[in-house]
């Protein structure tokens, strides 16, 4: 398999990057330049850089995948930003369901 996944570097995503590389699944991630990737790096993880917001960059990283991991979410016990909550979650969640279609993926989870 070759999959693509959102999230990777947060709790659920990360642990789900360990579960594929371990299967021996080639695993490519979305992250954003921001985001620090040194431990997926190491797992020899792809790294494509973007951001959930934005559909082509999402596209892109999609390109040679046949599976859509999509674990991306905000995440804050405190002070989070509802707008910025529900844009990443509706709209990412859109941009990621739009790109895996375009592109045809056999799968999405």
């Amino acid at each position: 398999m070759r999959a693509l996944v959102t999230g990777a570097t947060g709790f659920v995503g990360g642990a789900l990057v360990r579960a594929l590389v371990a299967h021996g699944d080639q695993v490519r991630v979305l992250a954003r330049t921001t985001s620090k990737t040194a431990a997926l790096e190491a797992l020899g993880v792809a790294i494509a850089r973007g951001d959930i917001l934005d559909r082509a960059s999402i596209a892109s990283a999609l390109d040679g995948c046949d599976t859509l991991f999509h674990a991306a979410a905000l995440y804050d016990l405190w002070g989070l930003d509802e707008a910025a909550l529900t844009t990443t979650e509706t709209e990412g969640t859109r941009n990621a369901m739009e790109a895996a279609l375009s592109a045809g993926l056999a799968k999405v989870v």
